[in-house]
């Protein structure tokens, strides 16, 4: 079944792994190419902390466990979206005032996007974590996502607020995205939670027609 095809699917060799190795070399381009067109770099090594240490965690866990192709391509997805974010910030991505002017939004919603891209896409690597790594049940593989992906949504808030107060108050502004939004935190807290229940529902239902 296409499901369990995915999560089941054989651990990719970097050195035999062709795929998974273009899909890393693009993100690596991408991620160059964001630090050296941005105009603020003070920023750009804020938002881009977490990034490090992900990609840390992905390169010292790989001999214990590798994810499935697929959740590889999520993960890349996220972190593209992420750090294009990181090369103006997300208050004033261009992607984000072309969806304004498009749609006649009040203000930049590319921090949304990115939002609900991490729950959306970091789900599935969860889930594969958990199944193929952890063997836990179907059930707790299914629904332990979603609560990681609102508890670490909230953390990351906090953890904005902490660097940016106490560490870059200067760049505090910049950082946050706020945009004059008072429940800009609750809001993306929220859209993350959309993202990891929207991937979990079309997984749901894919596999049961599938079946």
């Amino acid at each position: 079944m296409l499901i369990n095809t995915a999560s089941q699917a054989i651990r990719p060799n970097l050195d035999k792994n062709t795929p998974l190795l273009v899909v890393f070399a693009i993100f690596l381009i991408i991620w160059i190419f964001t630090l050296a067109g941005t105009t603020n770099v003070t920023n750009w090594m804020i938002e881009n902390t977490l990034t490090f240490l992900f990609i840390g965690f992905l390169v010292i866990t790989y001999k214990t466990f590798r994810f499935s192709s697929l959740s590889y391509i999520f993960i890349a997805i996220y972190l593209s979206l992420h750090v294009y974010g990181s090369e103006y910030t997300y208050a004033e991505n261009p992607f984000g005032f072309w969806l304004k002017d498009l749609f006649h939004f009040s203000r930049n919603h590319y921090d949304r996007i990115v939002h609900f891209s991490f729950g959306f896409m970091l789900a599935y690597p969860m889930r594969d974590y958990f199944m193929n790594k952890m063997k836990f049940p179907a059930w707790v593989s299914w629904t332990l996502p979603v609560e990681i992906t609102i508890s670490f949504s909230c953390l990351y808030e906090i953890i904005e607020w902490v660097v940016a107060d106490v560490f870059f108050p200067k760049e505090g502004d910049a950082y946050l995205g706020l945009q004059g939004d008072i429940w800009d935190s609750q809001k993306d807290m929220f859209m993350a939670l959309c993202g990891a229940l929207s991937i979990t529902m079309i997984l749901l239902i894919v596999k049961k027609i599938r079946k």
